[in-house]
């Protein structure tokens, strides 16, 4: 019996060493894929472009950033979804004006940041708001997440929060979820919070909310055990 493909996608300046732990661990399982979005600014542009080179069926799963996309490829194309789980993320659109107005503002703030200290610069002070504060003596990890953020670009950095900036509501995708769903969140995750996780899993029908302890954003590198087996259990789920 042919495994099936398992689609990681990454969140906001993170690569496929975000999801190594994982790809390893459940390489027994799945083929797995980790997309790259480039400088594409939309996540319909990301949603579309995975689809493009996607297999005809698919799990998936995306972090942060990369939950978004997902769920707008479960807007897209459900019936190519067989199941989903979404990391450390989000759903909800600008509540008003102001709220964009203030994102607008600490998006040019980052890129000022990205323009005066490099892209390395600006990792190593990143690292410190996404990862746990008692991960933060891991040098490896810590180590490991700084080079990740900065392999890439000012250019990639400007059209990603602009992708953020520009989001749409996706109450209605959960809502409209069918297939076998896992939420995961960080205990410690003041980016996307544990009570976000908890709204989202109240909107989706038969789904499965999981808090990984000790740690915050960054959860599959901080804990990749804990996530490792978190997917195990659902890629197991009838």
């Amino acid at each position: 019996m042919n495994k099936p493909h398992l689609l990681l996608l990454p969140g906001m300046l993170c690569d496929g060493a975000f999801w190594r732990a994982q790809a390893d661990g459940l390489s027994d399982l799945c083929d797995t894929i980790v997309p790259s979005f480039g400088v594409l600014d939309s996540f319909d542009a990301m949603a579309e472009s995975v689809l493009a080179s996607a297999p005809q069926t698919f799990v998936l799963a995306g972090h942060s950033m990369g939950g978004r996309v997902a769920l707008e490829i479960c807007r897209r194309a459900p019936e190519r979804v067989m199941r989903l789980a979404l990391f450390a993320t989000d759903y909800r659109g600008h509540p008003d004006e102001a709220s964009r107005a203030a994102e607008m503002a600490r998006r040019n703030g980052t890129l000022n940041r990205i323009r005066a200290e490099g892209m390395e610069g600006f990792a190593s002070f990143w690292v410190t708001q996404v990862v746990a504060r008692e991960n933060m003596g891991n040098t490896r990890l810590v180590s490991d997440v700084v080079a990740m953020m900065a392999r890439h670009t000012l250019d990639v950095a400007a059209a990603q929060t602009l992708a953020g900036l520009t989001r749409r509501d996706q109450a209605d995708v959960l809502a409209a979820l069918s297939c076998p769903t896992l939420i995961c969140a960080g205990r410690e995750d003041a980016l996307r919070p544990v009570a976000v996780h908890e709204d989202m899993a109240r909107r989706v029908a038969g789904s499965e909310l999981m808090v990984i302890e000790h740690c915050a954003h960054m959860v599959a590198m901080e804990q990749p055990g804990a996530v490792t087996a978190a997917m195990r259990g659902w890629l197991a789920r009838a």
